[in-house]
């Protein structure tokens, strides 16, 4: 469903992403792990055709996402690190306005709208101006925009960052109740988010992709540790190979 081939960003002399390959299943949720800064967000952003690779190629469903960017993006709901609201416009309102920019019009964009505000629990706060619900609501509202549409992929970018533990736990069973059909990429430095809704990792240092695969797998391949002593091993790994290379 999602296929990338040696997908590179450079900012300058930085690099952010380099040489990343990956092939994510269809029905996949795929927890993208890593610290601040190696390359999560930009990954995801060259996913979506929002930043364009310096070099390399992604495919969304065989379609290259930068020869043909608007059939790969009717596929794609995406849901950036700082939601893409305008506060001054009430919840239903604002999600009219995103189901007419996907294309859809007359009955079947108001029964998918009634649909997503049912789906992400936006019920009690849909006819509220965006600006006066909460950040969770907010985060819901995202969420929302990204689903309509019946997108195949959602790429969703840090989901739960800066919400109290009651509304991480509610974001976190929304996530995991759209899967299936859906493949989903879940930006993220939290480990326990990871093994709460995730069935297969990705693990990002300094921009380079070090493990790839089903949890279950990748866990074995470490002499069945837990996830926190894989990460912990695959970012040391990385830091050392690092500093070998830069001391021959």
């Amino acid at each position: 469903m999602i296929r990338t081939e040696n997908l590179t960003k450079f900012y300058g002399e930085i690099t952010a992403v380099y040489r990343l390959n990956m092939e994510v299943p269809e029905g996949t949720i795929l927890g993208f792990l890593g610290p601040n800064g190696a390359g999560k967000s930009t990954t995801m952003r060259m996913l979506t055709g929002y930043t364009t690779p310096s070099y390399g190629r992604a495919e969304i469903a065989g379609i290259d996402v930068q020869k043909d960017p608007l059939s790969a993006k009717r596929m794609i709901g995406y849901l950036p690190e700082i939601p893409p609201l305008y506060p001054e416009l009430k919840v239903r309102a604002f999600l009219n306005f995103v189901a007419e920019i996907k294309g859809l019009r007359g009955k079947e964009k108001k029964q998918k709208i009634e649909e997503v505000i049912a789906k992400t629990g936006l019920d009690k706060v849909a006819d509220r101006l965006i600006r006066n619900i909460s950040k969770g609501y907010r985060q819901r509202v995202g969420i929302a925009q990204a689903i309509i549409g019946d997108p195949r992929v959602l790429i969703l970018d840090e989901p739960t960052i800066g919400l109290d533990p009651k509304e991480i736990v509610e974001i976190r069973q929304l996530i995991k109740s759209l899967a299936g059909k859906r493949t989903v990429i879940l930006s993220t430095h939290i480990l326990q988010e990871v093994t709460s809704i995730c069935d297969s990792i990705a693990i990002i240092n300094e921009g380079r992709l070090i493990e790839f695969g089903k949890i279950s797998d990748i866990e074995e391949k470490y002499g069945s540790a837990s996830l926190e002593e894989v990460y912990i091993s695959a970012i040391s790994k990385e830091v050392k190979d690092e500093e070998h290379m830069g001391n021959n």
